[in-house]
């Protein structure tokens, strides 16, 4: 048993990736996923394609580097989290599109709960702001909107999972139906403090219990996987969701340590040990990759709209070849012109929580051209890190002393420096940025033996490249500033109509 295999899969790809006893990527395989947006604000998936992606890049993965399924100790399964599956117990045929995390088809359902005298026990009991961004409220929807969903949810036959247990419940071949606590705390359905499905929570969003998975700890055997998915049986020994797994993988795995994921989203997260974090700023409580033992918490800023803007420059506008080319072309110019960018394709995440905010671009002058809506786009991904930054700060009373970053975006130098430039903080890139699979990894090669401590894994963490801020501070308050009176002008759009 010389290896680990993680499955990683994200908003637009699956991944998967192999991992040696020193925790060593080996090898790394992607396929695509697509996303469907049949009305404005709503976003979809084939849950069967994320599982074929999924399976068909772990495949690949072993073939590449000539490795058999004997020889792997065990998987583990990080996931975009939130998304909502609903599928049948007996067939496992999902009964409708997943409804993705950044879905704001419950927006009107989300704002009238907020506004209702639970609002404050859902918050106290969760550590979430009341959001379509959640589960919860989707999976209410799908049982309210598909023919004869409810039905036949109370009558056990259809089973409800994040994405984590969607795969976990397909390489089980329906021998496993579980999530792990961080999953389950992104649901609004789970009790922070106890780790456990509240009973009147379920009763608020109208959901039955029969459907729900297990809660476990995201370092244990979760399952086995059949043998006839990759050759032979393989236990399934670590899951979490997308972003406490790279905190894991970035080694925060202690009160204070923080990093932030540059993806489809953005996320930053603070470790806050076994101390469950209360934020005044809007911000959110969540379960960090937890072992049996003890709970370990996290606070959390979630940005909707980050990598997702470049896509919208490269797919929808045409203004960009690829993502990796951004780099050049922002480089290319000094400062944006005056330009901003606020991508709320989808709303505001934190500290906003804005679901009637649209995206708007501001600024523009005859001398403005693609290089500077191309600057300002990636700009906007720091700037809306430094509303998440300030806010932590002000909830954890301590100034951040560095922040750990990883993603497809932390590998461009030019947002990286801004980045480092507008926090005034330095950012650290570790020598491996796919810190999302590996912290996947790490959880279940712990529980199965493969590593002896999370001491080897804060060991096995090294930094690339240090960007220190280099602008000076009347700059980077004057820039910010204008962020600021470009956010407040996109805000109080009419809010979608109630579902």
């Amino acid at each position: 048993m010389r290896f680990l295999l993680s499955l990683d899969e994200g908003t637009t790809s699956a991944r998967a990736a192999l991992y040696d006893a020193q925790g060593r990527r080996l090898a790394l395989q992607s396929r695509p996923i697509a996303c469907s947006y049949p009305q404005p604000g709503w976003v979809e998936q084939d849950a069967l394609d994320i599982w074929n992606a999924q399976i068909e890049a772990a495949r690949a993965v072993l073939a590449a580097h000539s490795v058999s399924a004997s020889e792997v100790a065990a998987i583990g399964i990080t996931n975009q989290r939130e998304t909502t599956i609903v599928w049948d117990r007996a067939t496992g045929q999902p009964v409708s599109p997943a409804i993705v995390w950044q879905c704001r088809r419950t927006a009107g359902f989300c704002a009238d709960l907020a506004a209702s005298s639970a609002a404050a026990a859902v918050t106290r009991k969760t550590g979430l702001v009341i959001d379509a961004y959640f589960s919860g409220s989707k999976l209410r929807w799908i049982l309210d909107h598909v023919p004869g969903a409810r039905s036949r949810a109370l009558d056990g036959e259809l089973l409800f999972g994040t994405v984590d247990s969607w795969l976990l419940w397909r390489l089980t071949n329906g021998a496993s139906h579980s999530t792990d606590v961080s999953n389950a705390s992104r649901t609004m359905l789970m009790d922070l403090a106890s780790g456990e499905w509240d009973g009147d929570l379920l009763n608020l969003f109208d959901i039955p219990r029969a459907m729900l998975p297990r809660i476990i700890a995201s370092s244990v055997e979760a399952g086995i996987a059949h043998a006839s998915h990759l050759g032979a049986e393989i236990p399934i020994c670590g899951i979490a969701g997308d972003q406490q797994a790279a905190l894991f993988g970035q080694a925060c795995v202690q009160p204070g340590l923080s990093k932030n994921t540059y993806g489809t989203g953005c996320f930053a997260l603070m470790h806050t040990g076994a101390r469950q974090p209360v934020s005044s700023h809007r911000l959110l409580a969540t379960r960090a990759a937890s072992f049996p033992s003890q709970p370990q918490f996290a606070i959390e800023g979630s940005i909707f709209i980050a990598g997702a803007a470049v896509q919208w420059l490269r797919d929808k506008l045409g203004l960009v070849p690829s993502a990796a080319a951004t780099e050049a072309i922002a480089s290319s110019v000094p400062d944006t012109g005056g330009v901003y960018f606020v991508p709320a394709f989808v709303g505001l995440g934190a500290p906003y929580w804005d679901a009637s905010a649209r995206g708007s671009l501001s600024g523009v002058t005859l001398a403005t051209d693609t290089r500077h809506i191309v600057r300002a786009t990636l700009e906007s991904i720091a700037y809306q890190t430094r509303d998440l930054v300030q806010a932590m700060e002000a909830d954890s009373g301590e100034p951040l002393r560095e922040l750990r970053v990883d993603g497809g975006a932390s590998a461009n130098n030019c947002l990286m420096q801004f980045q480092a430039d507008i926090l005034g903080r330095p950012i650290v890139r570790p020598a491996d940025t796919e810190t999302t699979a590996l912290g996947a990894a790490y959880l279940a090669g712990l529980a199965a033996g493969f590593f002896s401590s999370v001491s080897d894994v804060q060991a096995f963490w090294r930094a690339e490249r240090t960007f220190e801020p280099l602008m000076n501070a009347d700059r980077r308050e004057e820039l910010y500033a204008g962020w600021l009176r470009a956010v407040a002008q996109c805000r109080h759009h009419s809010a979608p109509p109630a579902c």
